[in-house]
């Protein structure tokens, strides 16, 4: 029997025992909610200390009404078993990567995988605090999702053990992506070969030679020690990684009016405080790489960058079919970017 084979049994006798039980059971002194927060970075990400302060303040404002229990570096579920988990009710709260919502079927989610579509954090702020970001996380609770803020890693640098000057220099290497076809379809475009791995796995693998190189943000890059077996880096900012902190529906609708009241506030001024971090932190990551005189590291010139981005700027056309063009050009006028400059 598969583990979530198992799980549904569980679950499904717990739900009968909990309708079965005397209201008498039901009547006695409430324990505090308990909310299991999974995520798959280390605990001194963005990510994680966004989760962490979450747990602060939620447990702060309800006086203990709620208790979060924060579950790090995959320590409860990896990559590709949290969301089954979360819609199952064996964990209440994730904060996945926005690539992990095109394979649960909603692709309009991977246009934030699109190369070169965000010029910063500024443009970017535009869609995630916006109408068209909010419009996103609405598709969500068909699947008994329910989405409760964006938060933000940052944005990502490429690496191998050979130098990252040109998207050529990319041609024929195994590079680790998440699970999403934009970034498939990415790697293709400059005739890399894209290679789909759980985030827990990617350190062995670089070690071992089963992949080449990786994408990923500065805090992931140090935090996860990529370092440590990559020679070069190359700070293109091609791509953006976020994620999107989630809830199971029927849970969070099942909560009493004013807990819930309570934990929207804790989680508005964690995102504040996740977002503002996270910057802050993948600067401080990318000094604590070059200190470790492990990796050389590489700041492209507007020239190469200008490469980079011609040479990726098909791939936006090439996943209209998939992630919608409306939602493109939704994003295009949001952050005002013009694809005809390039």
């Amino acid at each position: 029997m598969s583990k979530f084979s198992q799980l549904r049994r569980t679950l499904i006798g717990s739900a009968l025992s909990l309708a079965l039980a005397p209201l008498s059971t039901l009547a006695v002194a409430a324990e505090p909610i308990v909310i299991k927060f999974s995520h798959v970075v280390a605990q001194d990400t963005p990510k994680g200390k966004g989760a962490d302060k979450f747990k602060e303040l939620a447990e702060k404002y309800t006086n203990g009404a709620v208790r979060i229990e924060v579950y790090p570096n995959s320590t409860l579920y990896k990559d590709k078993e949290e969301v089954e988990a979360l819609q199952l009710g064996a964990v209440q709260m994730l904060a996945p990567s926005l690539s992990k919502f095109g394979p649960l079927g909603v692709r309009e989610f991977e246009v934030f995988d699109l190369p070169y579509i965000f010029d910063g954090y500024e443009a970017l702020h535009k869609v995630t605090k916006g109408a068209v970001g909010q419009q996103l996380l609405d598709k969500l609770e068909p699947r008994g999702i329910k989405g409760l803020a964006y938060w933000d890693n940052g944005f990502k640098a490429l690496s191998a053990n050979t130098p990252i000057r040109a998207p050529a220099d990319l041609r024929g290497k195994k590079l680790r992506i998440q699970s999403s076809k934009v970034l498939e379809e990415q790697m293709r475009e400059v005739k890399a070969l894209p290679q789909v791995m759980a985030f827990s796995e990617v350190y062995q693998a670089l070690q071992t030679g089963v992949v080449d190189g990786t994408e990923n943000t500065l805090s992931n890059y140090f935090t996860q020690k990529v370092h440590e077996v990559q020679k070069h880096l190359a700070l293109t900012d091609h791509g953006y990684i976020g994620y999107a902190v989630i809830t199971n529906k029927r849970f969070w609708d099942g909560l009493p009016a004013d807990v819930r009241g309570q934990l929207e506030k804790a989680m508005d001024e964690a995102t504040d405080y996740a977002n503002q971090i996270a910057k802050e932190e993948n600067d401080q990551m990318l000094e604590a790489v070059r200190a470790s005189g492990r990796t050389e590291i590489h700041a492209l010139s507007d020239a190469e960058r200008a490469a980079f981005i011609k040479a990726l700027l098909p791939v936006h056309k090439k996943m209209e079919s998939r992630v919608g063009a409306t939602t493109i050009k939704s994003i295009y006028e949001a952050t005002g970017f013009d694809p005809s400059k390039f």
